[in-house]
């Protein structure tokens, strides 16, 4: 009999998938303590809603574990959940020393595909856990996009846009792991290209509080300054022509000899014009006093 995933898979003559290993499984539901288990090491979440393990908690004391948890032996006794993380830690919240579980021999390559597969399934993950999750099955089992998509019953290109996400920046990837963005927000911020510009607008959108309209046009204007209008032709300013100390000795005496004509009683109007060429004086002598 072929294993779930081997079934969610399928087999193909050009790539070559993960087969069943035929070891015998055990569907026995047994009690197993609790202190013999430890989480998946290969769990896409990262983050679980404390509320909602509570909840769960409250609804597993109420009415007891529907289905266990499956499990894998490992070294020293001990055993690995490959599925049901979220129930047992319901559980230890209860405090319960055992727990019911399915125990199934699965390799390391099958328990990380079961738990990838259950968490996408589950559609909890944020959009960075499920671009994780993506990049290890296609890791995992040598798959092209389009055929890890076909396989998971989802577009090419909505596979493609979660992959997307894993070349950002660190800070921003943590950012929508801790929803301070949203995947809408992450995914404008690819045009950008440059970390740095990333990372600056990543900023802004905290700061600012920018919707994803608000977002794109903001791209759109460091991708598209403006063009910056030349500024107005200005004349050029005329350079005036260096005065000689002759000339300037002719002005000093012109002006000394109107002022003395203005001591005598006869006010003058004179006039100074700077031309290019030369000064120009002009003198108007009342008739009368």
């Amino acid at each position: 009999m072929k294993s779930t995933f081997s079934r969610f898979f399928g087999n193909s003559d050009k790539d070559e998938l993960f087969e069943a290993s035929g070891a015998e499984r055990s569907e026995d539901v047994i009690k197993v303590r609790l202190a013999d288990i430890i989480p998946n090491r290969f769990q896409p979440r990262t983050i679980f809603d404390e509320e909602k393990i509570d909840e769960l908690a409250r609804t597993i004391n109420i009415h007891g574990v529907i289905q266990p948890i499956v499990v894998r032996p490992i070294e020293d006794g001990k055993f690995e959940i490959i599925a049901g993380e979220r129930r047992y830690r319901a559980m230890k919240k209860l405090k319960w020393t055992e727990v019911p579980a399915i125990i199934r021999d699965m390799d390391d390559k099958e328990t990380a595909s079961v738990a990838l597969i259950e968490n996408l399934q589950r559609e909890e993950l944020t959009a960075i856990e499920e671009a994780m999750a993506y990049d290890k099955l296609l890791k995992l089992h040598s798959l092209t996009q389009e055929a890890l998509a076909q396989r998971l019953g989802k577009g090419q290109s909505t596979v493609a846009n979660k992959l997307r996400l894993l070349k950002l920046p660190e800070p921003i990837r943590r950012g929508i792991l801790d929803r301070e963005i949203s995947e809408r927000h992450a995914r404008s911020l690819i045009p950008l290209k440059e970390e740095e510009l990333q990372l600056q607008v990543f900023e802004e959108i905290k700061e600012h509080q920018y919707n994803v309209k608000q977002l794109e046009a903001r791209i759109q204007e460091i991708l598209n300054p403006p063009e910056e209008e030349p500024a107005p032709e200005q004349k050029p300013k005329k350079r005036r022509k260096a005065v000689s100390k002759d000339v300037r000795i002719a002005l000093n005496t012109i002006r000394q000899s109107l002022s003395l004509v203005n001591q005598s009683g006869i006010r003058l109007q004179t006039e100074e014009e700077d031309e290019e060429e030369f000064y120009k004086i002009t003198v108007r002598i009342p008739k009368q006093k």
